[in-house]
Parts: structure tokens; sequence; C-alpha cells
């Protein structure tokens, strides 16, 4: 019978891991996520990274990959000899960590993988090896040959696509109606592939009170309230612009399925408030389906067997249904998931 499950699992579609930086948490919570007997089983996982920092993470958390039979590693050499500590800011890891989103990037490009889950990078350490990086999502959109990729946090109660995320919040504010159509256009479509096909879609105000009727800001009125005609039009059902400060409440409650965040920190801040653990991060507008932990590096914890997977086992889980669910209408999805 083993041998039987063995093929079975053989034939399942293949999903990449990063490990993320290798003086974080990342090698830990992978291990500790695919350990759990409800995730293994989802998909055949590859592990992408260094098979000694692996080493390392079974002696910190008593969990050997090579004792998981749906999990198996592409070693990926990045490090070059650099001694890794735990929780150090190094640029050598900040180099690797790239290193293993572009080969797990390109196996999904090359149909060896079906889709992507990420640990977290640390953007200092990024920055410090000199290698061009705004975050993951900019970083694998501009992989897969796509500049107009949009950042969805999804949990089981609600989810959030943001109009702008790794740019200077005056930057934030120059967001256009095209721009703002093209969010709403890629969040009601990546709706459909978390099983919820006429989405209520929720669009949030930029300013204070959405505005005040142009008291604080002609935003709403000028650009957004513009874009959220434009997509009605096209028939999707979607309404605002509302008061930031009241609609995430509105939407946790049940009244929306999607919330359209103008900036990262609009969006970014309810959601961690409100289910932290279990949110997972979703990259729309690629050809390859990308999840990811909604959490970063934590160097403070980092090599201690403190860190929680519950993020990334929602990551895999999230990452295994969309698979399934593009497997099972044969065809890859509009917004490129």
């Amino acid at each position: 019978m083993a041998e039987v499950m063995s093929e079975e699992r053989r034939a399942q579609p293949a999903i990449a891991v990063t490990i993320g930086d290798p003086a974080g948490i990342g090698a830990e919570v992978v291990v500790k996520a695919l350990s759990d007997p409800a995730v293994a089983p989802l998909a055949r996982w590859v592990i992408v990274g260094d098979q000694a920092l692996l080493d390392r993470a079974r002696d910190v958390s008593g969990v050997d990959v090579a004792s998981l039979e749906t999990v198996t590693v592409s070693h990926v050499d990045a490090i070059n000899g650099s001694t890794v500590v735990p929780g150090k800011l190094d640029a050598a890891c900040g180099r690797a960590a790239v290193t293993y989103v572009r080969e797990a990037t390109e196996m999904c490009l090359r149909q060896e993988a079906v889709a992507l889950v990420t640990a977290p990078v640390n953007k200092e350490a990024v920055a410090l090896s000199g290698v061009p990086f705004s975050g993951h999502t900019e970083y694998i959109a501009e992989l897969c040959g796509g500049a107009d990729s949009r950042m969805m946090l999804t949990n089981r109660c609600l989810s959030v696509v943001h109009v702008t995320t790794h740019v200077a919040l005056r930057e934030a504010c120059n967001a256009t109606a095209a721009r703002i159509v093209r969010t709403i256009t890629l969040g009601h479509e990546a709706m459909a592939w978390l099983g919820r096909t006429e989405p209520r879609i929720a669009v949030a105000g930029l300013n204070p009170h959405a505005g005040e009727h142009g008291l604080f800001g002609r935003e709403e009125q000028e650009t957004i309230q513009r874009a959220i005609e434009t997509v009605c039009a096209q028939g999707i059902r979607c309404e605002g612009p509302f008061a930031p400060d009241t609609i995430f409440l509105e939407a946790w409650r049940g009244q929306w399925d999607l919330v359209v965040a103008m900036y990262h920190d609009q969006g970014h801040i309810p959601m961690k408030l409100l289910d932290f653990a279990n949110t997972v991060n979703v990259t729309l507008g690629i050809p390859i389906i990308r999840t990811s932990v909604d959490h970063g590096t934590a160097f403070d914890i980092a090599g201690r067997n403190l860190a929680d997977p519950t993020s990334m086992k929602a990551a895999l889980r999230l990452a295994a249904h969309m698979a399934g669910r593009r497997a099972a209408t044969h065809a890859a999805p509009a917004v490129g998931l």
C-alpha cells in the first residue's frame, strides 16, 4: 500500500516553496508547516533553498524533511560559503533569498511547478546586496514579464486588494482611475479562484471620511468615483468610495467580500489586526499562482524554535486550493494567478 501511495503522490502536481532569508525564520516555518499531516498530502512540495539551512532547521525544530514523503529539496547553493548567523542582517543572505525566489519562479514558468509559496525576505538585507528589490510582488511580476501586478491579502472572512503597495505614501496619492480600474478588475477575477464568483466589492476612499464631499480632498470625486463607474458599467458589482475608518469593520462583519485599499498600510493594518496568523498574501496579474506568509523574517526569534508556522500553513493550503481550481477548469485564470 505504501508503494501505491508513493506513486499517487508522485503524480501530484508540484508546488515550489522558498525558504526566504537564511538568517530568518523561513526554513523553520517551512519544515514545521510541511510536517503537518493536514498540509503534507495536499501537493508534492519542492523546497527551494540550501540543504544546510534545512539541516539547521531540523536541529532547531526536530523536523527532518528527509522523513517527509511528500517533500523533496531543490538545493540552491546561493550562500557561497558565507557563515549564516540567525538573526543577523547580512548582504549574502539577502542575495541568497532573492536567488531562491528567482529559481522557484522560473520553475513555475517552465511548468515544473503549478504554484509558488514564499517565505519572508528582508528588504534591507537585499538592499545591502545591491540587488534591485522593492518587494516579492514586484520582483516576481518582473520575472514573469508582468509589470502591472497587484497584492491581495486574504483570510477566511475577508480579502483586500491594494491599488498601490511599496511606494511612498505621497506617490500613492497620485493613483490614476485606470490603475484603480485595473485593481478592481484583478480583485474581482481573483475572487472567483477563491470560490466567490459574484463578490461584493467595496472601494475605500483615500482621504478621511472619503473626502467628505470634497472638504478633505477631491480624489474620491475626480478619480475613485470615475473608476467605480467604469467597472460597474462592465458588470462588476462594486460600490464606494467609503470612509476608510469604517468599511473594514463592515466587511469583517460580512457585508463585503473584497475591499479595495488605496495604499499599503490602509489595507495591511486592518487585515493584520483582524487575523494576522491566517492571512495570506497573493500576487495578482502574473501568469503563475503565488502565495506567501504575511509576516517578516522575525530576526529576533530566528534559530530559537519559537516561530509559529500558522501563516505558512495557510499559504500552502491556499496555493494547493488555487492550483486545484485551475486544474479542474483546464484553463489558466484571466488574472494570471
